[in-house]
Protein backbone atom coordinates (compact mmCIF):
# COMPACT_ATOMS: atom_id res chain seq x y z
CA UNK A 1 0.00 0.00 0.00
CA UNK A 2 1.55 3.26 -1.12
CA UNK A 3 -0.99 5.68 0.39
CA UNK A 4 -0.48 6.92 3.94
CA UNK A 5 -4.05 6.35 5.21
CA UNK A 6 -7.00 4.01 4.67
CA UNK A 7 -10.41 5.65 4.19
CA UNK A 8 -13.77 3.90 4.27
CA UNK A 9 -16.61 5.30 2.23
CA UNK A 10 -20.14 4.11 1.67
CA UNK A 11 -23.69 4.44 2.87
CA UNK A 12 -24.63 4.70 6.51
CA UNK A 13 -24.94 1.20 7.91
CA UNK A 14 -22.49 -0.38 5.45
CA UNK A 15 -19.99 -1.07 8.24
CA UNK A 16 -17.46 1.77 8.06
CA UNK A 17 -17.26 2.27 11.84
CA UNK A 18 -17.32 -1.42 12.74
CA UNK A 19 -14.76 -2.40 10.11
CA UNK A 20 -12.56 0.64 10.83
CA UNK A 21 -12.37 -0.25 14.52
CA UNK A 22 -11.73 -3.94 13.78
CA UNK A 23 -9.02 -3.14 11.23
CA UNK A 24 -7.27 -0.84 13.70
CA UNK A 25 -6.98 -3.80 16.10
CA UNK A 26 -4.99 -5.81 13.55
CA UNK A 27 -3.02 -2.77 12.34
CA UNK A 28 -1.96 -1.29 15.71
CA UNK A 29 0.39 1.19 14.03
CA UNK A 30 -2.73 2.86 12.57
CA UNK A 31 -5.09 4.99 14.62
CA UNK A 32 -8.82 4.94 14.02
CA UNK A 33 -10.66 8.20 13.26
CA UNK A 34 -14.40 8.59 12.77
CA UNK A 35 -15.08 11.93 11.06
CA UNK A 36 -18.62 12.20 12.47
CA UNK A 37 -17.32 11.58 16.01
CA UNK A 38 -14.62 14.21 15.50
CA UNK A 39 -17.23 16.76 14.39
CA UNK A 40 -19.41 15.96 17.41
CA UNK A 41 -16.42 16.33 19.75
CA UNK A 42 -15.31 19.65 18.32
CA UNK A 43 -18.78 21.21 18.11
CA UNK A 44 -20.30 19.67 21.24
CA UNK A 45 -23.35 18.81 19.13
CA UNK A 46 -24.76 15.60 17.66
CA UNK A 47 -24.65 15.30 13.87
CA UNK A 48 -28.47 15.17 13.79
CA UNK A 49 -28.58 18.46 15.73
CA UNK A 50 -26.13 20.14 13.33
CA UNK A 51 -28.28 19.04 10.37
CA UNK A 52 -31.44 20.26 12.05
CA UNK A 53 -30.11 23.61 13.29
CA UNK A 54 -27.68 24.63 10.59
CA UNK A 55 -28.53 22.45 7.59
CA UNK A 56 -26.62 19.94 5.51
CA UNK A 57 -24.36 22.50 3.73
CA UNK A 58 -22.97 23.67 7.10
CA UNK A 59 -22.39 20.08 8.18
CA UNK A 60 -20.61 19.28 4.88
CA UNK A 61 -18.32 22.28 5.39
CA UNK A 62 -17.39 21.05 8.90
CA UNK A 63 -16.91 17.55 7.51
CA UNK A 64 -14.67 18.79 4.71
CA UNK A 65 -12.46 20.72 7.19
CA UNK A 66 -12.11 17.66 9.46
CA UNK A 67 -11.19 15.41 6.54
CA UNK A 68 -8.61 17.95 5.32
CA UNK A 69 -6.95 18.05 8.76
CA UNK A 70 -7.12 14.30 9.04
CA UNK A 71 -5.43 13.75 5.67
CA UNK A 72 -2.44 15.84 6.80
CA UNK A 73 -1.52 12.99 9.15
CA UNK A 74 -0.36 9.46 8.40
CA UNK A 75 -1.26 5.92 9.43
CA UNK A 76 -4.92 6.53 10.05
CA UNK A 77 -7.98 4.46 9.34
CA UNK A 78 -10.69 6.99 8.55
CA UNK A 79 -14.44 6.38 8.55
CA UNK A 80 -16.23 9.00 6.50
CA UNK A 81 -19.83 10.10 6.62
CA UNK A 82 -21.98 8.60 3.86
CA UNK A 83 -22.04 11.81 1.81
CA UNK A 84 -18.43 12.92 2.25
CA UNK A 85 -17.22 11.38 -1.02
CA UNK A 86 -19.75 13.48 -2.94
CA UNK A 87 -17.54 16.56 -2.56
CA UNK A 88 -15.08 16.66 -5.51
CA UNK A 89 -12.30 18.39 -3.50
CA UNK A 90 -12.67 15.91 -0.65
CA UNK A 91 -12.65 13.00 -3.08
CA UNK A 92 -9.47 14.29 -4.75
CA UNK A 93 -7.74 14.84 -1.40
CA UNK A 94 -8.67 11.34 -0.24
CA UNK A 95 -7.52 9.82 -3.54
CA UNK A 96 -4.15 11.54 -3.13
CA UNK A 97 -3.58 10.64 0.53
CA UNK A 98 -5.60 7.52 1.27
CA UNK A 99 -6.39 4.07 -0.02
CA UNK A 100 -10.16 4.46 -0.43
CA UNK A 101 -12.40 1.46 0.14
CA UNK A 102 -16.09 1.49 -0.68
CA UNK A 103 -17.91 -0.84 1.70
CA UNK A 104 -20.94 -1.85 -0.32
CA UNK A 105 -24.18 -3.37 0.96
CA UNK A 106 -27.65 -3.77 -0.48
CA UNK A 107 -30.40 -1.35 0.57
CA UNK A 108 -32.16 -4.25 2.34
CA UNK A 109 -29.01 -5.14 4.30
CA UNK A 110 -28.46 -1.49 5.28
CA UNK A 111 -32.10 -1.15 6.34
CA UNK A 112 -31.83 -4.26 8.52
CA UNK A 113 -28.63 -2.99 10.14
CA UNK A 114 -29.85 0.53 11.00
CA UNK A 115 -33.63 0.33 11.35
CA UNK A 116 -33.40 0.60 15.15
CA UNK A 117 -31.07 3.61 15.12
CA UNK A 118 -32.53 7.08 15.60
CA UNK A 119 -29.46 9.28 15.06
CA UNK A 120 -29.37 9.12 11.24
CA UNK A 121 -30.31 12.63 10.05
CA UNK A 122 -30.95 11.78 6.40
CA UNK A 123 -33.36 9.02 7.37
CA UNK A 124 -35.39 10.86 9.98
CA UNK A 125 -38.25 11.38 7.58
CA UNK A 126 -39.63 8.57 5.44
CA UNK A 127 -37.08 5.95 6.42
CA UNK A 128 -37.45 3.02 4.04
CA UNK A 129 -35.59 0.70 1.73
CA UNK A 130 -36.76 2.95 -1.10
CA UNK A 131 -35.21 6.02 0.56
CA UNK A 132 -31.91 4.16 1.08
CA UNK A 133 -32.00 3.00 -2.57
CA UNK A 134 -32.63 6.57 -3.73
CA UNK A 135 -29.65 7.94 -1.75
CA UNK A 136 -27.41 5.08 -2.92
CA UNK A 137 -28.33 5.62 -6.57
CA UNK A 138 -27.42 9.31 -6.28
CA UNK A 139 -24.03 8.50 -4.72
CA UNK A 140 -23.18 5.35 -6.66
CA UNK A 141 -21.04 6.97 -9.38
CA UNK A 142 -18.80 8.60 -6.76
CA UNK A 143 -18.69 5.61 -4.40
CA UNK A 144 -17.51 3.48 -7.30
CA UNK A 145 -14.51 5.80 -7.79
CA UNK A 146 -12.93 4.28 -4.67
CA UNK A 147 -9.67 2.38 -5.14
CA UNK A 148 -11.39 -0.84 -4.01
CA UNK A 149 -15.01 -1.97 -3.64
CA UNK A 150 -15.78 -4.60 -1.02
CA UNK A 151 -19.21 -6.18 -0.80
CA UNK A 152 -20.13 -6.56 2.88
CA UNK A 153 -23.43 -8.42 2.44
CA UNK A 154 -23.65 -11.50 4.61
CA UNK A 155 -20.00 -11.27 5.68
CA UNK A 156 -18.72 -11.07 9.24
CA UNK A 157 -16.52 -8.11 10.22
CA UNK A 158 -13.66 -10.60 10.62
CA UNK A 159 -14.05 -11.83 7.03
CA UNK A 160 -14.23 -8.27 5.70
CA UNK A 161 -11.07 -7.28 7.61
CA UNK A 162 -9.23 -10.33 6.17
CA UNK A 163 -10.35 -9.30 2.68
CA UNK A 164 -9.09 -5.74 3.26
CA UNK A 165 -5.74 -6.99 4.55
CA UNK A 166 -5.39 -9.03 1.37
CA UNK A 167 -6.06 -5.96 -0.74
CA UNK A 168 -3.83 -3.46 1.07
CA UNK A 169 -0.91 -5.89 1.31
CA UNK A 170 -0.79 -6.49 -2.46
Amino acid sequence: MKKKNIAFIGMMGCGKTTIGKELSKVLPEFSYVDIDEEIEKSTGKKISEIFLRYGEPHFRMLESEKIKRCCEKEKQIISLGGGAFENPQTRQLLDETSFTIYLKATPQEIYNRIKEEVHRPLLRKNFSIEKITEIMEKRKKNYEKAAKIIDTNGKTPDNIVKEILGVIND
